[in-house]
């Protein structure tokens, strides 16, 4: 009899944790790895979960693969420690299934693990199990269905052995990109899933309430693993309830639901599975259930609040100019505010606010931006580094940006603290740049990172940084196309101090139809110039523009006035070739980028008056 003729006519009851039973008895290491230096350890857990009443157990190879071993400096050892997980449970299990568990590699940082990496790491975890002839295959905590999906299509032409592909979710009934389970079933089943499920993250109220939405499979059968519950942080250990007789009362509701295979997940012990077990015991499977209605709220287009075309699309009909003017170190918003008067008047198109660039603390960006906006009514760019906020701060920041009406933003990983003024402040990033444009795309989908409704659709125009200032200009074109493929809308360049650079640039991206703004920032001294040259990473002024320079460096008025001429010439060669000129202010200077505006609004001018005669 085989594990899936076994659930066609009864219900079987799965293992519990491993990794959190480990680390319940002091454990804080490599898990899997326990299976070569504790194997006896990994062998009692296996059995304790079978004597508990489990008639399928999983092997110890959640995390073995490259990247996950990776971490622990043992990713030559993929192979030795899945061949000794599988063994140890077989060694366990004389009266259970054994199914060879490969867990998701895909965190919230999507872009840090590309799909061809995930594939290789997969294909050699799942070669390596098969040839220990395990029962079945165990897919768990797929939080991201692109990658389930496609290890599955995987393992699918690779085995004709059971496949259990479980899910995890954020939120009741949605994955985090939106998908409703009910869809996510339907497609994991029609890649060849036999079993089909939930695992890990909520616990069994809200594994049950996301059930409920859910129609029994045609063709598959429903599996659920639950956490135990939602951990409690004690004396700097994470904490899982011990609700057994909680656990024995879901696991009515499960079968209710459909379910086949029951187990549990983070937090569960043998004596959770015995609560499963016994709750169980004899019961046949449910064949027919009521669907819940879907409770999840429609998302709704929201009105531009601007009632202005984004700038991606100015720029595509018109010469564009925005302009960066830093929020003050210092508080105090006078001369900031006069600045910005003064390049509205010129006729900008936005003015950018950076977030503490150079990891220097400035006024905040959204607090100059709602007041530039309110009081002035100018369209703020607002800067977004992932370095200051976490996952959960920087989707309250664009939730509150919405909420403001400022949806002109430019998504950029931004500077290490080390180079700031607190060089031992803590640098978060837990998303890439890559990463925020997806999000904020997401937000434009009305979806949240979790996958939540956000009840309104978000209309951000996303900006993206690109810098050209590199050895080999054809990889950062790449990075380029990458983040248009995360959803940038247009690019803001690096400062560009090279006529020829700017033909490179036009050359290498005239291919794309994505807008680029580029970026011109003019000299103030010689100081600023050797600065630049010197100490600013990747910048290189040419010999030229250093003499230029250095030959004014006793006169500031001349010096000045040179590193205008400088910024020109560089306009001057922009503007044949590109639509977006992004001016950046040096020191608060502000006089300096109105006249470069006020000489790009003449050039564009005396274009005009050419063409008319």
């Amino acid at each position: 009899m085989g594990l899936l003729e076994d659930l066609k006519k009864k219900i079987l009851i799965a293992d519990g944790a491993m990794g959190t039973l480990l680390y319940s008895h002091g454990v804080d290491s490599c898990f899997e790895e326990l299976n070569l230096s504790k194997s006896e350890q990994i062998q009692l857990i296996h059995e304790a979960y079978i004597n508990a009443g489990a008639n399928v157990i999983q092997t110890n190879t959640y995390g073995a693969n490259y990247q996950k071993l990776a971490r622990y400096g043992l990713e030559d050892q993929v192979k030795e420690i899945n061949i000794a997980g599988a063994r140890i449970a077989k060694k366990a299990a004389s009266q259970a299934y054994v199914l060879g568990t490969i867990g998701g590699i895909r965190s919230f940082r999507k872009s840090a693990v590309s799909i061809e990496e995930i594939k290789r790491s997969f294909r050699e975890q799942l070669y390596i199990l098969l040839n220990e002839e395990v029962d079945g295959i165990l897919l768990e905590t797929y939080y991201d269905l692109e990658e389930i999906r496609t290890i599955l299509e995987i393992a699918r032409k690779e085995t004709n052995k059971p496949i259990v592909a479980n899910v995890s979710l954020h939120e009741i009934g949605i994955l985090q990109d939106g998908t409703h389970l009910t869809e996510a079933f339907n497609q994991l089943e029609q890649l060849g899933a036999d079993v089909v499920g939930l695992n890990c993250r909520l616990g069994p109220y809200h594994m049950i309430r996301s059930l409920e939405e859910v129609p029994i499979p045609n063709k598959s059968f429903l599996s659920v693993y639950p956490n135990a519950s939602l951990p409690e942080y004690v004396e700097g250990r994470l904490v899982y309830e011990k609700n057994t007789k909680y656990f024995e009362e879901s696991a009515q509701h499960f079968r209710e639901q459909g379910a086949r295979l029951i187990g549990g997940c983070c937090g569960t012990t043998p004596l959770h599975i015995e609560a499963i077990s016994n709750a169980l015991k004899g019961l046949p499977p449910i064949t027919n259930k009521v669907v819940k209605k879907q409770e999840h709220e429609i998302s709704v287009k929201s009105a531009d609040p601007n009632n202005a075309p984004p700038i991606h699309e100015i720029v595509k009909q018109k010469r564009s100019v925005i302009v960066e003017l830093d929020p003050p170190k210092r508080l105090g918003i006078s001369k900031f505010i006069e600045g910005a008067k003064a390049l509205q008047q010129a006729g900008i198109d936005a003015i950018t606010l950076a977030d503490n660039s150079l990891a220097s603390p400035r006024i905040s960006n959204v607090a100059v931006g709602t007041i530039l906006k309110t009081q002035y009514n100018m369209n703020p760019l607002i800067h977004i580094t992932c370095r200051d906020r976490n996952l959960i701060g920087l989707q309250s920041h664009l939730m509150g940006l919405h909420t403001l009406g400022m949806n002109e933003v430019l998504a950029v990983t931004g500077d290490p603290s080390k180079i700031g003024d607190f060089p031992g402040a803590t640098s978060v990033y837990d998303l890439s740049s890559f990463d925020l444009i997806g999000l904020i795309k997401q937000f434009n989908e009305g979806i949240s990172y979790s996958g939540k409704p956000l009840g309104q659709k978000t209309n951000f125009s996303i900006a993206a940084a690109f810098n050209p200032n590199v050895r080999h200009l054809d990889k950062a074109v790449k990075r380029l196309e990458k983040k248009i493929a995360y959803g940038a809308d247009y690019f803001i360049t690096q400062p560009l101090f090279n006529e020829k650079q700017i033909e490179d640039v036009y050359e290498h991206t005239k291919h794309l139809s994505t807008p680029i703004y580029v970026g011109i920032m003019p000299l103030t001294s010689a100081r600023n110039a050797e600065f630049i040259h010197h100490e600013v990473p990747g910048i290189k002024l040419s010999d030229s523009i250093l003499d230029r320079m250095s030959a004014v460096s006793d006169n500031p008025i001349m010096a000045q006035q040179e590193g205008i001429s400088i910024a020109k010439s560089l306009i001057d060669a922009a503007y044949e070739l590109f639509n977006g000129i992004y001016l950046i202010t040096p020191f608060l200077r502000y006089e300096i980028t109105v006249e470069l505006t006020n000489y790009i609004h003449a050039k564009q001018l005396a274009t005009t008056e050419r063409k008319v005669y």
